[in-house]
């Protein structure tokens, strides 16, 4: 397997990945966690080739662990600190798994290109939880979904990421008319209202929530959706771009 080093990627910059969904009034975050002794889980991350515009690295990484082509991604963070390096991760991950390096050149020339500052570009992407066929990369062990209150310690600084993710994800619902991309393609009133709570972590009037979300105009209604009781029967929306 031809090293990192060779691979014609960007000196130094990477591409972290939060990647939210929705299930059961609650807000998820998919993690892998990489196949080696420890327990160390990271962000679905990669790098850019030379020749690619960073939003398609971006999707090639995303497409990558989702099976999904078609996906929303924001961009909403530089981490450029001086001191941003996977030393002391990747250190640890050594001490654990010492068959992973030795003495050989081509190893430490490895570990020395690895643990350079990286500057990461940080996205987060919006996907429909039941169309995502998570995917493991060769470096992990397992791929999963966690509740955003309960994601595990990442490496690095990626937590802080998840976390910026988080308030920027938001901050955007009320600019942006993003939120319909957790949801399937058809949905209740009720679905947006529990989705919008969640995510806010604040209750809403059910008497004036339909009207703020109608307001945008960004639903098309559908027929009645069938629950046995035709007179307390609510409509399915969907979303128009």
């Amino acid at each position: 397997m031809q090293s990192l080093s060779e691979q014609g990627y960007i000196q130094q910059l990477s591409i972290d990945c939060v990647i939210f969904g929705y299930q059961q009034k609650q807000l998820k975050v998919l993690v892998p966690k990489l196949h080696f002794k420890g327990d160390f889980w990271a962000l679905p991350s990669g790098f850019v080739f030379q020749n690619e515009d960073t939003d398609e690295a971006a999707r090639r990484i995303l497409e990558d662990r989702t099976g999904i082509n078609e996906i929303y991604l924001e961009q909403f963070q530089v981490m450029g600190k001086a001191g941003r390096n996977s030393r002391a991760f990747l250190d640890r991950l050594l001490e654990l798994n010492p068959e992973k390096l030795d003495a050989k050149q081509r190893q430490r020339k490895e570990y020395e290109w690895f643990t350079q500052r990286f500057i990461s570009i940080s996205y987060y992407a919006l996907v429909d939880l039941h169309q995502v066929l998570p995917k493991k990369h060769i470096v992990d062990d397992a791929i999963r979904w966690f509740d955003i209150q309960e994601i595990p310690p990442l490496i690095m600084d990626h937590n802080q990421i998840v976390n910026k993710a988080l308030e920027t994800l938001r901050a955007d619902l009320d600019r942006k008319s993003i939120a319909f991309n957790l949801l399937p393609e058809t949905f209740t009133m009720k679905d947006v209202q529990d989705l919008y709570e969640t995510i806010l972590e604040k209750s809403f009037a059910a008497n004036n929530f339909p009207k703020k979300i109608l307001d945008l105009n960004v639903l098309e209604r559908l027929d009645k959706k069938f629950t046995g009781a035709a007179n307390k029967a609510p409509y399915l929306y969907r979303f128009r771009p």
